[in-house]
């Protein structure tokens, strides 16, 4: 039980880093050459979009765990 909460805990901050990577990647890119909305906007989107993504890599992993495929 110790071993999954300690891999549950590193995925989160893997989880976490990549989400505020991906919004300051969208910040280092669009940030000047729109307006300030837009520019949230856009991290906003980027970030929900990572956020599907690492959910359905959880679930992949879930999965494989299982012995389901």
């Amino acid at each position: 039980m110790n071993k999954l909460i300690l891999e549950a805990l590193i995925y989160l901050v893997v989880a976490l880093c990549s989400l505020f990577i991906m919004g300051y990647a969208v910040h280092m890119l669009v940030g000047g050459l729109v307006s300030e909305e837009i520019e949230r906007l856009l991290i906003i989107i980027t970030c929900l979009i990572g956020v599907v993504a690492i959910g359905l890599m959880a679930w992949d992993v879930i999965q494989r765990r299982k012995g389901i495929k």
